[in-house]
């Protein structure tokens, strides 16, 4: 299956939103555009469509409703803490803004990892 490109236009609306945030990187990564926080990813623009968007395992399952927002899956395996969310239910700007918040503030309570370079 050939990968999509992700959609940019959603990724400027993300950087919109975490464009003054310490410790901000951008970084391709699943076919996407990820935001990163100190090193950890808090949302990515999906090469599949849609927002990925890391939150507190111990709060994903609540979050996820089985339609527009399911959990991550790789290599088949659902991902704990990784949410996809559909472009449909970020396509408000406060709709975005509440995934983006969500994934920033799990980022930013993860310890910082070390620069690789």
């Amino acid at each position: 299956m050939l990968s999509m490109a992700y959609d940019e236009a959603l990724a400027d609306r993300v950087r919109e939103l975490v464009g003054d945030e310490a410790g901000l990187t951008e970084q391709r990564m699943f076919g996407g555009l990820a935001f990163l926080i100190n090193g950890n990813m808090a949302v990515a623009a999906s090469g599949q469509g849609g927002l990925l968007v890391r939150v507190d395992p111990e709060q994903g399952d609540e979050l996820i409703d089985g339609g527009q927002v399911r959990p991550m899956e790789m290599r088949g395996r659902e991902m704990s803490g990784w949410l996809r969310v559909d472009s449909t239910a970020v396509s408000a700007p406060d709709q975005l803004e509440t995934w983006v918040a969500r994934g920033v503030t799990y980022a930013r309570s993860l310890p910082a990892k070390k620069s690789r370079r």
